[in-house]
């Protein structure tokens, strides 16, 4: 796959990833990048704007890396491996890869054990996302599934309380204790959690909102519980 821009280069060759194959603008002004790659001794390939654009449509910022597809954890490691307070996100079948980012780089602050996505109809690792991570791909294990309903259903067999998030017959996100092994779902942007999913929950909290936009946006969401998590666990209560 294509990844793109100035600091996921930077990211990609100072921990020794596989770099496939390295296009650079023809007017690309980066010491850094450039002594990267001389001394790894990578090809490159100089190509005009136009050409770049036409490679990735992203800011690539004059540098697109090929690089081998994201390598998935499965769900028979994460069951081998899960801690004694386990601490899991799951995404809903979430679309937009700059929220995907952006949830992996809050994941990864907060110590977040796995991301648990389905494997189709949600956003994948892609170069967006690795540009939005900006580098914190590295330390979050991140779950594909085929069906999340049978995965929340052997989380609670694993002793796994499942939090979902809506408006609708819910409690306040600050209410439930989070001190539990925890999953917390977020949902789709446009549609929220699906049906089955939400009826899978052991609990559905809240995010209190007190302006005239009655809902927010997924990344910004999952923060907010992720930090509440966080909180309660810091504090035991």
């Amino acid at each position: 796959m294509y990844v793109y821009g100035k600091n996921v280069a930077k990211q990609l060759l100072s921990n020794n990833s596989k770099i496939k194959k390295v296009y650079l603008s023809n007017n690309l002004k980066d010491d850094q990048i450039n002594d990267a790659l001389l001394k790894k001794k990578i090809n490159v390939t100089y190509l005009n704007k136009n050409d770049m654009d036409k490679l990735e449509k992203g800011n690539h910022q004059g540098v697109i890396l090929e690089i081998p597809d994201f390598e998935y954890y499965d769900e028979k490691y994460m069951f081998n491996n899960l801690p004694s307070n386990p601490f899991i996100i799951i995404l809903d079948h979430l679309e937009d890869p700059h929220n995907f980012g952006a949830i992996i780089r809050t994941a990864e602050a907060a110590g977040v054990d796995y991301i648990i996505i389905p494997k189709n109809r949600c956003v994948p690792v892609n170069g967006t996302v690795m540009k939005t991570s900006v580098g914190a791909l590295d330390n979050v294990k991140i779950v594909e599934v085929t069906n999340l309903i049978n995965i929340i259903k052997k989380l609670k067999q694993h002793g796994v309380w499942i939090v979902g998030t809506d408006m609708d017959n819910s409690v306040l996100y600050d209410s439930i204790d989070y001190n539990l092994p925890i999953a917390i779902v977020i949902g789709n942007e446009g549609f929220g959690m699906s049906n089955l999913v939400k009826q899978n929950c052991d609990f559905i909290a809240n995010i209190p909102m007190y302006g005239k936009v009655n809902s927010l946006n997924a990344s910004v969401a999952a923060g907010i519980m992720i930090y509440e998590v966080v909180r309660k666990r810091k504090q035991g209560v």
